[in-house]
């Protein structure tokens, strides 16, 4: 995983939030994202849909698929599963008629590791022993953030969230392991224990923070490289909080290097139908 800076910038520099390309995409019902992704649109999702739940994506072979079930009840912070198919289906009971082959804006398609192509269709490259995983994604949570008053500085600077693999081991299960990855927010001071509260209620995404201030406590060595996403201006007084990321899997795709995987862009997320209020825990 060394090399997943220089990847980065690479793969964030042609791909612009969608919600700076079109100012009405925080209104597009799931429905319309799907078709717009279908079509080829593509870039991080933040902000897309307001108020319908936005999920991970990781498909496996099935004699793989029971170690990828394991590991995220073993791992349930950083992933978080909302529904796994039928080998084969490309279908979800998140979204009635949506395709997971296609109606994601970008995909990362995995061999023994590697990282062999980023399509934004993988029909292609489908396989009908494949399971699908759809997992938990911080952007959910941030319709909260938002209500309580916590600036969200990604999306006000237009760009990705910034994600980091840390030096903290996940349980390992089966064939997989690996480190658990982490989305960063700069929060103000005196909106920490409402950010920590808010998304504590949402435990089905990520829940609340997993680390708040000194980033080399989990062996983050530079906030501005961030391994995934991209890097966010902080304010003067801002404190970096930490929350367990649905790409998790991704970095244990690299670790345990299974014969093959599929698995959505870091920040380009599958829009279900679901609405966000359904994973709040009272």
């Amino acid at each position: 995983m060394k090399s997943t800076h220089d990847a980065a910038e690479h793969r964030t520099a042609g791909d612009r939030p969608i919600a700076l390309l079109d100012e009405h995409a925080h209104a597009w019902s799931a429905e319309t994202a799907r078709a717009r992704f279908r079509d080829g649109l593509s870039g991080p999702t933040a902000g897309v849909a307001a108020g319908r739940t936005q999920a991970n994506l990781i498909s496996v072979p099935a004699d793989w698929a029971y170690d990828m079930l394991l590991f995220c009840t073993r791992n349930p912070k950083p992933c978080p599963v909302l529904d796994v198919t039928d080998a084969g289906s490309w279908s979800t009971a998140l979204a009635d008629g949506a395709d997971l082959r296609t109606d994601l804006p970008r995909y990362r398609v995995w061999q023994d590791g590697d990282l062999v192509d980023e399509p934004t269709d993988v029909r292609a490259h489908w396989r009908d022993d494949l399971v699908s995983f759809l997992i938990g994604c911080s952007f959910t949570f941030e319709w909260a953030l938002a209500g309580a008053g916590v600036p969200l500085r990604h999306v006000e600077q237009g760009r990705n969230v910034p994600m980091y693999v840390t030096t903290r081991q996940c349980r390992p299960a089966g064939r997989l392991h690996g480190p658990v990855v982490v989305s960063m927010r700069p929060v103000p001071p005196r909106h920490l224990t409402s950010a920590i509260r808010e998304t504590s209620l949402l435990p089905a995404v990520h829940g609340g923070p997993v680390h708040c201030g000194d980033p080399s406590a989990l062996g983050i060595e530079d906030l501005g490289r961030p391994d995934f996403g991209d890097p966010v201006d902080a304010e003067a007084d801002d404190i970096p909080v930490f929350w367990a990321c649905g790409v998790t899997p991704q970095a244990a795709v690299m670790a345990s290097r299974p014969p093959f995987a599929i698995t959505h862009a870091p920040g380009q997320m599958f829009l279900t139908d679901a609405r966000d209020e359904q994973y709040r825990v009272v």
